[in-house]
């Protein structure tokens, strides 16, 4: 009943293996337990065959069968621990037993059990274990040394070379061990088979894995070197993977980017962490007739990367490879930038109106301040007795007050118009000489006031340009007036006009007070004025060059800015001879924000 149970619990472990195993290991221990179970279950079969054959057993007979016994223990073993490798320990050494006390018995190395020392390495090649392996040729060279010993010194008994049981029993050793190598051999057969299947199956597994999920998993050296990459890559740079093995991928890497990528695999590779980072990869894209690509050329991809396996060294270094997840994040780093340009933009936004209230604060407050007192002065004139060369004097002064403050309004209402794309102009022909003439001659006066000299250089024979003539005489006005404001007495300002293939160049320059190399990027931005606000010694909004800007880019001109601190200042427009566009009105398009810094126009130092 003891066996029964023992075959039966056996059977059941065969039948149905602890979860804890995976397929392997339960492939393992099938062709572990199933040849020892049925060999001895067959071997307990033959015991009455045999008992029928030969009568009473003796003694060794006897002790050879009850040690059929010891399989079926090592296998109900294995059921219940699971422990492989003390089983095939066990497995030797009981084997091992049994061959060395048959052949003490029955002629030392000359037995017919001796044969069987031969299977013992070979029964402990099924476990795959080195120890095991090694433990079982230590264990079957000792016995057979133990036996050439005591065969040498004579303490063994040689059996007759003519006696026929002796040669029977040779015979049935030589057949039987070849039937437990066959089935040896099937058994590691079976485990051969079952590994390639499992490691088939993983493979697919892992490959269906890697072609169908969007991140792209790769295996790296330290140095950035590409051993495998999954076939995902493809869609995400429209290369084939086998084009970034190696150094494909880092070549590929921008080059900024770079520094970065080699650490972050570096440190993963030699600290044991995972590590992340963020770079740019150049694609193949679609290019146009003219060679320019259809499409970004870089996308950002987030890298994720850690040691393959961790304390494990794959270098005698000590380093070892570093594994990466990589997935487009392209479209959330767009969105990070379009956040930071939208907090830069609302940050000029708020620059720009504290640039206007400081400027306003001054430009409103000074006319505002002379209207009141002066209009209160010819309010009270009884009282204070003012002569009438008195009241001439304030009304002038109220009258030039009030016009400075419509200035102001009138340059805030356009600019706004402007910004807002509201703003129209009436291209017609128009001879810009006589505008020229004209605007020069209205601030004559005010630069002989100032001591500067006012050069006109016009030719006579410049031709006639499409545009809206209230607009051109403003841009002249504003750069004259800019002009003089900033040139101290005794400079010059000229103005010059010229025709430079199918554009109308102005030129207006002065030997002023110039322009900072730092302050020169954001001339003509609306209330910009050069240098800080408390130091400046000139009034003004610091709309005239940021209308003059719009009213340039409304003809399709362009302006360029040169000066030098000290040496004077250049402003260069110039203007097509006839309007680019076939509508009759060109209107201000609205402000970009995604390049607000950038100006419209070139900003030059001179040398």
């Amino acid at each position: 009943m003891a066996v029964s149970k023992i075959i039966s619990e056996c059977l059941d472990a065969l039948l149905h293996p602890s979860a804890r195993y995976d397929a392997l290991t339960s492939a393992r221990h099938r062709a572990f337990i199933a040849p020892r179970l049925l060999g001895s279950l067959a071997a307990f079969a033959a015991f009455p065959i045999y008992l029928a054959l030969r009568g009473a057993p003796s003694a060794l007979e006897a002790l050879a069968f009850a040690w059929l016994i010891a399989p079926i223990l090592l296998s109900w073993f294995l059921s219940r621990t699971g422990r492989y490798e003390s089983a095939h320990v066990l497995s030797s050494l009981a084997l091992t037993v049994l061959i060395m006390v048959v052949a003490l018995f029955t002629g030392g190395t000359s037995s017919f059990a001796a044969i069987w020392l031969v299977l013992v390495p070979f029964e402990a090649a099924l476990s795959a274990s080195r120890r095991v392996v090694g433990f079982a040729v230590a264990l079957a060279l000792g016995c057979a040394a133990a036996l050439m010993t005591l065969g040498y010194v004579g303490w063994l008994p040689t059996p007759a070379a003519a006696d026929v049981s002796h040669g029977a029993l040779m015979a049935l050793s030589v057949v039987s061990a070849t039937l437990y190598a066959a089935g040896l051999a099937f058994g590691t057969e079976s485990l051969v088979r079952t590994s390639d299947t499992l490691l088939s199956v993983e493979e697919e597994r892992y490959r269906l894995l890697a072609r169908h999920m969007s991140d792209v998993i790769s295996r790296h050296t330290r140095n950035g070197a590409v051993q495998f990459i999954s076939p995902a890559v493809e869609a995400l740079v429209g290369l084939p993977a086998s084009r970034l093995v190696g150094h494909g991928l880092f070549d590929r890497v921008h080059v900024a980017d770079r520094p970065a990528y080699l650490k972050a695999l570096s440190d993963a590779g030699r600290g044991g962490e995972a590590r992340s980072v963020e770079f740019r990869v150049r694609r193949e894209v679609p290019r146009d007739d003219r060679g320019r690509p259809t499409a970004p050329e870089f996308i950002w991809l987030e890298m994720r990367c850690r040691p393959f396996e961790p304390g494990v060294p794959t270098s005698e270094s000590g380093e070892t490879d570093v594994v990466a997840v990589m997935r487009d994040v392209t479209d959330r780093k767009l969105q990070e930038q379009a956040l930071e340009q939208a907090r830069a933009e609302a940050g000029r936004a708020d620059a720009t109106k504290s640039r206007f209230l400081a400027t306003m604060s001054h430009e409103l407050r000074t006319p505002l301040n002379a209207i009141i007192g002066f209009s209160d002065m010819i309010l009270h004139e009884d009282e204070l007795r003012l002569a009438p060369e008195r009241r001439t004097e304030y009304a002038q002064l109220i009258n030039d007050s009030g016009q400075h403050l419509l200035s102001v309004v009138n340059g805030i209402l356009d600019m706004s118009k402007m910004e807002s794309g509201n703003f129209e102009i009436t291209p017609e022909p128009f001879a810009p000489r006589p505008a020229l003439l004209n605007c020069c001659n209205l601030l004559a006066l005010k630069a002989r006031e100032n001591g500067i000299d006012l050069v006109t250089r016009a030719p006579e024979n410049l031709p006639e340009i499409v545009g809206d003539p209230r607009a051109f005489k403003q841009i002249l006005l504003n750069l004259v007036s800019n002009a003089i404001k900033f040139t101290e007495r005794g400079g010059t300002v000229s103005v010059a006009a010229a025709v430079e293939g199918t554009r109308l160049v102005l030129r207006v320059s002065d030997t002023g007070v110039g322009i900072a190399a730092e302050d020169l990027k954001r001339i003509g931005d609306p209330f910009f004025q050069a240098g800080k606000t408390y130091q400046r010694r000139h009034e003004g909004t610091g709309l005239g060059l940021s209308i003059v800007k719009s009213l340039v880019g409304l003809h399709g001109g362009d302006i360029d800015v040169t000066s030098e601190v000290d040496q004077g200042t250049t402003v260069t427009v110039s203007l097509p001879l006839a309007q680019p566009s076939t509508d009759n009105v060109r209107t201000l398009a609205p402000a970009q924000p995604a390049e607000p810094q950038q100006p419209d126009y070139q900003v030059k130092k001179s040398a």
